[in-house]
């Protein structure tokens, strides 16, 4: 079995639980939904480069580079066959966590029974996404608390959007939720004032940090 990646590099995690951390990234190409706002829309071609890697060059790759966290990304990581093999090996590394990134469409109930360890940074697409009827309504019910839950907000619409999902939406108070401008469209300053005008005591505001740090655009970071 080998796995396509898009690319795979050290830098800090901008966003999720561990933002600012060093981690290792492993980026899948490919994606099932067109948001509106995606950074990474180059990874979702058909003609992406990818390199093949076989699983133990994967493992290899991860332990050599001495850092105690991985980040698998996309695209959407979950749509790739044999993900849950990759996950387990993952997890057993010696004192390693284990994030995924996933986009909120694909249920989350058969990876967390196979690989309780790994935690997963989901998103819910709000409005402006365009995608949000794709979304897979029972993953808010099964993140747990080291999982974050991730609203990416482009304009009033999704922050009311958001606020209306954490007040009736059965999602466990111990998740952490972040709440996100879409960069460019919306500042922080508006979500916090957001946050104040409706006492939303249970969020976090979050900033992708890695856009502040190199441009925007750039890969490999």
């Amino acid at each position: 079995m080998k796995y396509p990646i898009a690319e795979h590099f050290v830098s800090i995690n901008g966003e999720g639980q561990k933002a600012g951390m060093l981690a290792v990234f492993l980026r899948f190409p490919g994606c099932n939904l067109a948001c509106s706002y995606c950074d990474t829309a180059w990874a979702n071609e058909v003609s992406c480069p990818r390199e093949e890697m076989e699983l133990e060059e994967i493992l290899s790759y991860v332990r050599e580079t001495g850092v105690k966290n991985v980040t698998v990304t996309g695209g959407e990581p979950l749509l790739q066959p044999e993900m849950d093999k990759l996950f387990t090996a993952l997890c057993q590394i010696p004192d390693l966590a284990v994030e995924v990134e996933t986009n909120g469409s694909i249920c989350l109930a058969r990876f967390q029974s196979i690989t309780p360890k790994v935690s997963f940074t989901m998103d819910y697409k709000l409005p402006d996404s365009g995608m949000e009827d794709q979304m897979c309504h029972a993953n808010l019910s099964l993140l747990r608390n080291k999982d974050t839950l991730k609203l990416v907000c482009g304009s009033r619409e999704d922050l009311q959007r958001a606020k209306e999902l954490i007040e009736n939406e059965k999602i466990s108070d111990c998740v952490p939720i972040y709440l996100s401008p879409v960069f460019g469209k919306l500042e922080g300053v508006d979500i916090v004032e957001f946050m104040k005008t409706y006492r939303l005591g249970r969020v976090k505001l979050q900033l992708q940090l890695h856009k502040f740090i190199w441009p925007p655009d750039r890969k490999g970071v």
